[in-house]
């Protein structure tokens, strides 16, 4: 029998399955069959879930292993700042460590445990690394650019102003008033730029942010190949970021900023070197469920009465500690 998790940050849900613990590891094929049959909100497993973080063992000297991350469409993202929390606790406990590096689709990044932020309720910091305005790391196109800081896009929207950026998942963030925050405009914004269209080919999570005060925002994000979330852990580090530049006189790089999100909050703290950027992401790595399932049948068709689940109490414990701190 196979072990799984069901996991979140931020109530981004996900099934982790560590490759290493097969007797044969799944193709890329049946990761993405498999990933479409458990997450899949209708028909799933446990009500579906955002995606699959697949842990396999890493070829980098350094790391303690790799981790991809798989949409419910079946897409490949190229990074997730709530899943990598969820992979860099399973990773901290199956190896006793508390600091150190995980191979991701792009970049090696750090990770390390926090103190909890409550009782069951285990806190993880994560890299959010690397960086770019450019528009053909994001990409996009026929927007009369080269980056996108703070500029207005009347294609995209009148009235508003956008910051593109990698994170390297593109992500385009505007900051808006809690009117057009609560409007449909950020669901046909994210539809319509995940859709064939001539500005972002490749898709893009759009975020809209609304600012609370100078450390404090509030954001929600259409990530691309999954729809809403209820957070999105690079959309809020590229926030984070995108508020930094958009405010110099405020100071904020350096500073721990709280982001609030549909699925509770995390923290972030913004980072400069020279020209480099960076951002950590710290909050919640929840495990609410243990799977186990005979291995064969992830190379098959899975079907609910061949599956064991357990579930833990740290969702309860989750969600407690955030119905505590939920004014803001």
């Amino acid at each position: 029998m196979v072990k799984l998790q069901k996991v979140h940050g931020s109530q981004n849900q996900f099934f982790l399955l560590d490759q290493t613990t097969l007797q044969q590891p799944l193709t890329e094929n049946e990761l993405i069959t498999l990933t479409r049959h458990l997450t899949n909100v209708h028909t799933g497993i446990l009500g579906g879930a955002d995606g699959l973080l697949v842990v396999s063992q890493s070829q980098h000297p350094k790391a303690l292993g790799k981790m991809q991350v798989i949409n419910t469409d079946g897409t490949i993202a190229s990074m997730c700042g709530n899943g990598l929390r969820t992979v860099g606790r399973y990773l901290a406990e199956k190896y006793h460590q508390k600091d150190f590096i995980v191979e991701t689709a792009q970049a090696d990044l750090q990770v390390s445990c926090q103190p909890d932020w409550s009782a069951n309720v285990k806190a993880m910091s994560v890299e959010i690394s690397p960086v770019s305005f450019e528009a053909s790391d994001l990409p996009f196109t026929n927007l009369g650019t080269n980056q996108l800081i703070n500029t207005a896009v009347p294609v995209l929207a009148t009235d508003l102003k956008f910051t593109a950026v990698a994170v390297p998942n593109p992500h385009l963030i505007s900051f808006v008033s809690a009117d057009t925050l609560e409007s449909n405009l950020l669901e046909h914004l994210g539809t319509k730029l995940n859709q064939p269209n001539p500005y972002f080919p490749d898709g893009v999570n759009v975020s809209f942010a609304r600012i609370i005060n100078e450390k404090t925002l509030f954001v929600r994000t259409f990530e691309r190949g999954v729809g809403f979330t209820n957070a999105c852990g690079t959309g809020m580090s590229a926030t984070s970021l995108a508020f930094a530049l958009n405010n110099p006189s405020a100071n904020i790089f350096d500073q721990l900023l709280t982001i609030y999100n549909p699925g509770g909050y995390v923290q972030t703290r913004v980072h400069q070197n020279d020209d480099n950027y960076w951002i950590e992401l710290i909050g919640n790595a929840t495990i609410t469920h243990y799977l186990e399932i005979d291995e064969a049948d992830l190379h098959h068709n899975l079907t609910p009465h061949n599956i064991k689940i357990t579930a833990t109490s740290e969702d309860a414990a989750y969600r407690h500690f955030i119905a505590q701190h939920e004014g803001y």
